[in-house]
């Protein structure tokens, strides 16, 4: 594990996970499935793979303060703030050189800072695995083995077995799918070798900086101007003046779609979940005998299943449901939200429209 780095993509808002992930205080930085914040979680779970000097953390100057609270051991150079979302192009770019001037032979996990991950020790032979191959020239992905056809996630199709003796099984990639409808969903499941895209990666830092000089030239010429002005008085500096004018593009688009040496490691069993909407906590959390689940607060059901109630930590009212099937009840304080489950994922949707009307406090 030499030259190995984590970097923890952390500056995302959350909005799915709305009224209780917010704008000063996003989902990362909660405690929605136990103690520990989802931030957190993600810093443990290298424990015993990266020393916390081989753990950088990208986020927005807001989020700083409040993470370095919580994952203290991570040194503070190790924090490289974005100035302002440009999406995971830009961070992983940015990410890549600054570590690849630290170390040349760096090779790097992109992980992002609000998964849940059960299996850690899978999630570790993964990576070492995953190292493996980066090293031999290839960007690699941890797709994750769909368990149902969900049309919240992209998905990754399996090519040709990749030649070599590598620790675990990997695969070409024959191409990355959209987010599908019902039908389509169903049809990749059936059909197999398909995984979902997890958003995780793990290439060295030459290999990566040189698919962005040779698919995204703009960002690539910026992000050699951030790297030479590393040494300047004022390094923070060079970033807040050229990244204003970065386009606004992820990773997945950018790069991963157009490049020909990907590799993808499909991972079952590693209990896995993006937590990106309320309805994904039913997969990490345990239900009641009537599938219910209840997080903090107090709640009394009544002929009621499959729903889910959760109440902001410190939040002591009591919830009573009657008749209720399949819905999601989040109780913030200040804002009441109530929808049925399979229409969870529209809840940024609000957010857009707090926005729109100027209605910030809520945000």
């Amino acid at each position: 594990m030499e030259h190995t780095y984590a970097i923890i993509m952390a500056g995302g808002g959350g909005t799915r996970l709305w009224p209780v992930s917010r704008k000063e205080r996003p989902k990362q930085l909660l405690p929605l499935i136990g103690e520990a914040t989802l931030f957190q979680g993600t810093v443990q779970r290298l424990e015993g793979l990266f020393p916390p000097e081989r753990i950088l953390v990208v986020t927005v100057a807001g989020q700083v303060a409040e993470m370095r609270q919580q994952a203290p051991e991570i040194p503070f150079e190790n924090y490289l703030v974005e100035p302002a979302p440009r999406g995971t192009a830009s961070v992983v770019g940015l990410a890549a050189a600054i570590l690849h001037k630290r170390d040349p032979q760096a090779v790097m996990a992109v992980l992002p800072s609000d998964h849940f991950i059960r299996n850690r020790d899978l999630f570790h032979y993964l990576l070492r695995a995953a190292f493996e191959v980066a090293r031999s020239g290839y960007l690699v992905t941890l797709g994750i083995t769909p368990t149902y056809p969900s049309t919240a996630y992209g998905y990754i199709q399996q090519g040709e077995p990749l030649s070599g003796d590598f620790k675990y099984p990997t695969y070409c990639v024959g191409r990355f799918k959209e987010k599908p409808d019902d039908a389509t969903a169903q049809k990749m499941l059936r059909m197999g070798g398909h995984s979902w895209n997890s958003g995780m990666f793990i290439w060295t830092t030459e290999m990566i900086l040189g698919e962005l000089q040779r698919q995204m030239p703009e960002l690539y010429t910026a992000l050699g101007k951030i790297a030479a002005g590393l040494d300047s008085p004022e390094p923070a500096a060079v970033i807040e003046s050229i990244w204003p004018d970065l386009k606004v593009e992820t990773i997945d688009y950018g790069v991963m779609e157009k490049a020909e040496k990907v590799a993808v490691l499909p991972a079952g069993g590693l209990g896995w979940s993006d937590v990106g909407s309320w309805d994904s906590l039913f997969e990490v959390l345990l239900p009641d005998m009537d599938g219910n689940v209840g997080v903090n607060g107090q709640h009394l059901a009544l002929e009621t299943h499959n729903t889910l109630i959760y109440a902001a930590p410190g939040n002591e009212r009591l919830v009573v449901t009657i008749g209720v099937d399949d819905m999601v009840i989040v109780d913030a304080g200040d804002v009441l939200l109530v929808c049925k489950s399979d229409q969870s994922q529209k809840v940024r949707e609000v957010v857009a429209h707090l926005k729109k009307h100027h209605q910030e406090r809520y945000i």
